[in-house]
């Protein structure tokens, strides 16, 4: 597995990695927007949909590709309410990085080369080419939409029979999209352009995971300086507010790395 390949993986697995349902779970229905509604009633439809839970546990395959190679790999995760998120990447069952996140910092290792990072977001942010915080991992992790809605301004429109949100600064435009039955995100879009970096986020469905609402599964398109990568998560199973723990540990002997 070639550097860039496990590079995107810890990516995949800081920022990226969803929550999913029971495979034979039952798909929500999803409603077409036929008329425009105000961004204050989008919003806070949004923001009904219940997202009370203590902790969640998670498996998924994921599938990685960047127009070169492909790799397929399966995803643990372990989320703590507004603590802490616990990321394992395993490759033919085994543990090939580990990554945990907290309000204040992020740690992983991979194994191949032996190498482990400990550091804060803004690091982290820079070199990954996307700008993330705890808050928003976790908002990505339970389909909510990245930043908090109700401290921004949007234009609303209709775009392919969903409300449409965007909000335009200097240097990035974000843009969420909405179906009308539940208001449940189903695409999020940031972009900026002076940097030549985007990213995508979709979301084919979601279901009802005991009392919560929870994707089925994300697909994550990224372009940076226009090298493309594609990260097709399909979520296996989930459990709701069970006990949990979060064993993290580097190996010894392993190389811290730094980045600038």
């Amino acid at each position: 597995m070639k550097r860039h390949i496990q590079l995107t993986l810890v990516f995949f697995s800081i920022c990226l990695t969803l929550v999913s349902c029971k495979s034979k779970a039952v798909v929500l229905n999803e409603g077409n927007a036929t008329k425009k509604e105000a961004s204050d009633k989008i919003i806070e439809s949004h923001y009904a949909n219940k997202r009370d839970f203590s902790a969640l546990y998670i498996k998924s395959n994921v599938r990685y590709e960047d127009g070169k190679q492909s790799q397929n790999v399966t995803a643990e995760i372990k989320i703590r309410k507004n603590e802490m998120i616990l990321v394992s990447i395993r490759f033919l069952g085994i543990t090939m990085a580990k990554a945990l996140i907290t309000p204040t910092e992020v740690k992983y290792y991979e194994k191949l080369n032996g190498k482990f990072f400990e550091g804060n977001y803004s690091t982290l942010s820079k070199w990954l080419g996307t700008d993330l915080d705890f808050g928003k991992v976790q908002n990505m992790l339970i389909g909510q939409a990245l930043d908090d809605l109700n401290k921004g301004k949007y234009t609303t429109a209709i775009e392919d029979q969903l409300y449409k949100l965007q909000t335009v600064d200097e240097n990035t435009t974000k843009t969420y999209f909405f179906e009308s039955e539940k208001y449940l995100i189903k695409k999020q879009l940031v972009d900026q352009k002076v940097r030549q970096r985007a990213l995508s986020v979709f979301y084919p469905n979601y279901t009802a995971s005991g009392q919560i609402l929870l994707p089925t599964g994300l697909v994550i398109e990224a372009d940076q300086n226009g090298e493309k990568t594609n990260i097709n998560v399909d979520y296996t199973n989930v459990s709701v507010n069970e006990e949990l723990s979060f064993p993290y540990s580097v190996p010894e002997g392993y190389e811290r790395i730094f980045i600038n």
